[in-house]
């Protein structure tokens, strides 16, 4: 028997104590199938809490509500709330009265002899003293649902400072675009006339800069960040109530005053004597109202907690989507970044294959007016000189491809154009020999 797990479950939702003497290696699933048939609370909706504020781990077993080295009836208490719910309708009716104590207190003035009036003021005492230890257990539950609410926000602050984190590299990162492809937008402008043209890249930057103005919206977090900060000030202000602190200060004098009373009739001799029980029934009364007070009170001031709770519920998920949005438009930027630096070089190559190929066409024409015309051309095999069209024809796809085949034709038909000139120039040089 002293070996036995009993796990006392105080059900926060009715204010009653439901017991259960926990099986060896049982689930915490199969110990809330029990907990279900007691309390009408579905497995879903449970939420187990001990009095730390931590929540039963679901991967463990039922002994994990037991504490090692603890004693006592009520050491291992736990609290259930229904996650359903989030306003109780408290405070609930007190512990009923015994016979006894329910007899003196319809009528507080009748006559009882001394050796009676003994046990009945006995139960009488342990009635206030239950009161009290009631609402000291409520209190406990509604500790352990603060302290839920502060693991929970501790989560959400963590979570909105990742994402204002995120959000403000995202806006350094657009900034920075942003500078970056005005400025080769304006360059490009510049050197249209005399250099490289490509109305598809253009239209493609241009492109990029609008999609990097609509990336712009997932920097947008204000509206959740006012969210986050209106319930964090509200959560600040439940702790700092007086309601979060115990306010059982008037049941405990009660509580010691009926004691008082207790002792001083153990003194008197067990005479003859009669006496009624007016003292102890105005302590009775005031214990009762003094424990409806502060119940309200508490179950007004849990209703806020789990209020508070509810709503960091509701906002991790929209935080985890506006994380989510901030990345993918954060990689949208890095992979425009990438493509625009890409196409830069690739203009580069091409200008720079250009002028390789013009410089070796001008030399061509200085030098002897015998060497035949095909001479010109640079081979493709010959590694040293690049040619035009197996250089240039490395668009990324079809359509620039194309584009890059006819700038080609373009030179192609410079070159020829060239080339005949030059020969005229050798006939006239011939005929003047």
């Amino acid at each position: 028997v002293l070996f036995l797990q009993i796990v006392h479950i105080l059900n926060m939702t009715s204010a009653k104590i439901v017991s259960f003497l926990l099986h060896p290696e049982e689930s915490l699933h199969a110990f809330q199938i029990r907990i279900e048939f007691e309390t009408g609370i579905s497995t879903g909706n449970q939420e187990l809490l001990l009095e730390t504020g931590i929540c039963l781990d679901p991967r463990k077993p039922a002994s994990q509500c037991v504490i090692d080295g603890v004693r006592g009836w009520d050491s291992y208490m736990v609290y259930l709330f229904d996650k359903s719910k989030t306003v109780y309708d408290g405070p609930f009716a007190s512990r009923s009265l015994s016979d006894c104590v329910n007899y003196i207190v319809q009528d507080s003035k009748i006559q009882l002899p001394i050796p009676q009036l003994r046990k009945v003021w006995a139960e009488a005492v342990h009635y206030v003293i239950g009161l009290k230890e009631d609402y000291s257990r409520l209190f406990q539950g509604q500790r352990a649902a603060m302290l839920s609410l502060l693991r929970y926000n501790a989560n959400l602050i963590k979570m909105k400072n990742n994402m204002v984190s995120a959000s403000q590299q995202l806006k350094a990162k657009l900034e920075f675009f942003h500078q970056s492809i005005r400025l080769d937008l304006e360059r490009y402008s510049d050197q249209m006339a005399y250099g490289i043209s490509s109305e598809k890249m253009l239209k493609a930057w241009k492109e990029m800069q609008e999609k990097a103005s609509q990336c712009a919206q997932a920097e947008d977090i204000g509206y959740l960040d006012e969210q986050i900060m209106a319930l964090h000030t509200e959560i600040v202000e439940l702790q700092k109530s007086p309601y979060a602190r115990r306010q059982g200060e008037v049941m405990e004098s009660l509580e010691q005053r009926a004691i008082d009373l207790y002792k001083q009739l153990k003194t008197r001799p067990p005479d003859h004597a009669y006496s009624d029980s007016t003292d102890m029934v105005k302590i009775i009364v005031q214990t009762v109202q003094s424990q409806d007070r502060v119940l309200k009170e508490l179950f007004g001031h849990l209703s806020k907690l789990l209020g508070c709770k509810q709503k960091i519920i509701d906002l991790l998920p929209k935080i985890e989507v506006a994380l989510n949005n901030i990345k993918e438009a954060d990689n949208s930027v890095m992979q425009m970044q990438g493509k625009r630096q890409r196409e830069i070089w690739h203009l580069l190559k091409i200008a720079c294959t250009q002028s390789s190929s013009r410089s070796l066409v001008s030399s061509s024409l200085e030098g002897t007016a015998s060497t035949p015309a095909t001479t010109w051309l640079p081979q493709s095999s010959s590694g040293n000189v690049p040619h035009p069209l197996s250089s240039m024809a490395t668009s990324e796809d079809g359509e620039n491809f194309v584009h890059v085949i006819e700038e080609n034709l373009n030179y192609l038909e410079l070159f020829s154009s060239v080339l005949q000139e030059a020969r005229q120039e050798q006939n006239s040089s011939m005929m003047v020999s």
